[in-house]
């Protein structure tokens, strides 16, 4: 089994991208992680049943790696980089989660909460998103929907869903005010984003506790998936035009990530000889730009061979 390199130990174990470049600079391999360290760990470990990786790593000269804010962030940085150029190592462009958006309709006499697999924003309608898994956030639906039963709130509905919505706490609240709740969620406040992950907690914990494992299962996999609608994610953003580049600079490395229409499109690594650490970018993207330039610097002087 081959020694682990140097770079390896280096990689922090939080969710991002990374790649594999051989002696030439091509770029060999793009892949994501939830951890990254353990993820690119497991490449130098046992490869037996995966030949074709095996070859791969016979060339592999130098790692390269974008630390993320989610592994929601590092499925979406993975799926627009493979989109834009694939590497020879690579089988699939990106990964199989669907993309979709979630539109809140706010009608006061038919109001919805649901996915589409586009942004079809419209009067009363707001449009969310895009995530990526259609599963994940039609779970993350069913628990907000729990919480907040804004789809059978409407004068409109049947006996049952009236009764649904007061068996969820929702027949007496306005659709105004269950439809704020939902877009606070969604728009990522941190209180509310908190208060909806407690609250779908504390009934996750009394249905165990009621031995109701199957009602518990579900509620935890709709944390899980509301975890996953929410968390923060900047490589893909609706509604943006034109292009535009970002960059910062660490060490002897330069890190410039291109962006196009809201989604990034390119992340390129060169050498630099600024004497101080510095940023080119809006005030939100340097933080993620500076740990990345960072981490750039102490990879290129680790190489693998």
């Amino acid at each position: 089994m081959p020694i682990r390199p140097d770079a390896v130990a280096a990689l922090p174990l939080a969710p991002g991208v990374y790649r594999f470049r051989d002696d030439g600079g091509r770029v060999l391999y793009v892949g994501r992680a939830e951890q990254l360290r353990r993820r690119v760990s497991s490449y130098w470990g046992d490869l037996r049943d995966r030949r074709h990786l095996r070859k791969m790593m016979t060339r592999v000269a130098g790692i390269e790696a974008l630390v993320c804010d989610s592994a929601h962030e590092a499925a979406w940085a993975e799926r627009n980089l493979l989109e834009r150029s694939k590497p020879p190592w690579n089988r699939i462009i990106g990964g199989l989660e669907v993309p979709v958006s979630i539109h809140l309709d706010v009608s006061p006499t038919a109001p919805r909460l649901g996915l589409a697999s586009a942004q079809l924003p419209g009067p009363g309608v707001r449009c969310f998103g895009p995530y990526l898994g259609a599963g994940k956030a039609k779970l993350a639906l069913s628990g907000l929907e729990r919480l907040y039963p804004i789809g059978h709130a409407g004068p409109s509905r049947s006996s049952g869903a009236q009764e649904l919505a007061r068996l969820r706490g929702g027949q007496d609240v306005p659709v105004p005010q269950l439809a704020r709740a939902v877009a606070s969620v969604l728009d990522r406040e941190p209180t509310a984003v908190a208060a909806a992950l407690a609250a779908l907690t504390a009934r996750r914990d009394a249905a165990a506790a009621a031995q109701a494992y199957e009602a518990a299962a579900r509620l935890q996999q709709e944390i899980e998936a509301l975890q996953w609608v929410v968390a923060p994610q900047r490589v893909t953003a609706a509604g943006e035009q034109g292009r535009h580049d970002v960059t910062a600079w660490g060490g002897d490395v330069l890190v410039r990530l291109r962006i196009s229409n809201g989604r990034l499109r390119s992340w390129e690594q060169e050498t630099c000889d600024r004497p101080e650490p510095g940023a080119r970018a809006p005030e939100d993207w340097v933080p993620f730009l500076r740990r990345n330039a960072e981490l750039a610097a102490r990879l290129a002087a680790l190489p693998v061979t």
